[in-house]
């Protein structure tokens, strides 16, 4: 798999989508980019004319997180749900549930962060309550949406150096 490549693939129980992408970076700094309201609000922000204008992050199991996305045209899309387990710098693992829903029920998200000489692969599996909920995801720009932030993200992995991330993660 090569850097800047988005794989996206189905697999397990007909509700798993698994995204993979690999970062020139290492993995302290993609955890930190992944945890850090400063530095997601440089990446995970949508499409062109998009803002996160909401950045909830949650720092212990149990604890809520909340984004809100906000459109050139004013309109808004927010998404939260709660932290089930976080290992630094290798797992999170989340619920997921969009207060617009655009998909049945909730979802569990898990990212799994590997390093391998100073190269990190990203590996985000999301569980759907059903295949339906699943299909009805595949059906949307949800991957073209992801490889479009993915993209962002590696440009502010590539600006940062490792005590810029834990000094905005601080």
């Amino acid at each position: 798999m090569s850097t800047g490549t988005l794989k996206v693939e189905t697999r397990g129980e007909d509700r798993e989508i698994v995204m993979t992408r690999v970062f020139n970076a290492p993995r302290q700094l993609v955890f930190d980019a992944l945890t850090t309201p400063e530095l997601l609000k440089r990446w995970f922000f949508g499409p062109p004319g998009w803002s996160l204008t909401v950045c909830e992050v949650a720092a212990r199991v149990g604890d809520r997180y909340r984004y809100v996305w906000r459109g050139s045209d004013g309109s808004e899309m927010g998404m939260g749900g709660v932290l089930r387990e976080i290992i630094p710098l290798e797992r999170i693992v989340t619920t997921e549930k969009f207060e617009q829903p655009w998909y049945p029920g909730e979802a569990e998200g898990t990212i799994v962060l590997t390093e391998t000489d100073g190269r990190t692969t990203l590996t985000q599996t999301i569980i759907y309550e059903s295949r339906a909920a699943r299909d009805a995801v595949l059906k949307t720009p949800m991957e073209q949406g992801v490889s479009m932030g993915y993209d962002r993200l590696a440009e502010v992995l590539a600006s940062l150096k490792p005590e810029e991330s834990r000094q905005a993660a601080s």
